[in-house]
């Protein structure tokens, strides 16, 4: 009679713990590389020559032209745009017809318009700048400007020539 064996048991695979044992060493590698690079000291900014953070220095202005000799004539604009536009001063529509308008600031003249009234502050739109507009005498067409921050908004209220 022929003894009776037992089977072996299967042998298990090495390969599950060889991975697991892998993924432990990449995850504490990825640790420690993390500690080295944002436990290092960066190196103080640079100083601009007035000793503030170059961060916090704004661009100065050069001047491209000779200061002009005192007048009694106002100052021309250095600007077209309409956020510079006082009461007195024209503007001109260079929008498309029927579009949105595109002011510029112009001498005044035929196809211009007369700022009567400018609201600086914060504007809700079309009503408002309505609203305000109805209480300028003369007044014919309001132009808004409504931006994320309300202290750049202003209303003009236009008297077309």
């Amino acid at each position: 009679m022929t003894p009776y064996a037992e089977p072996t048991p299967p042998k298990r695979g090495r390969g599950r713990l060889i991975a697991v044992l892998a993924a432990l060493v990449v995850l504490v590698l990825a640790g420690a590389a993390a500690v080295v690079f944002l436990g290092r000291d960066d190196p103080p900014p640079a100083k601009t020559p007035t000793g503030l953070p170059s961060q916090v220095t704004e661009p100065t202005a050069v001047a491209t032209e000779p200061a002009a000799p005192p007048s009694s004539a106002p100052a021309p604009q250095s600007s077209a745009d309409p956020r510079f536009v006082k009461v007195g001063q024209c503007v001109r529509n260079e929008g498309p017809a029927g579009g949105k308008p595109k002011l510029l600031i112009s001498e005044c003249g035929p196809k211009t318009y007369q700022v009567l009234r400018r609201f600086d502050g914060a504007t809700s739109g079309e009503k408002d700048a309505e609203a305000k507009c109805a209480k300028v005498d003369g007044y014919t067409n309001w132009f808004f400007f409504d931006s994320e921050l309300d202290t750049l908004d202003f209303v003009l209220c236009l008297k077309q020539r």
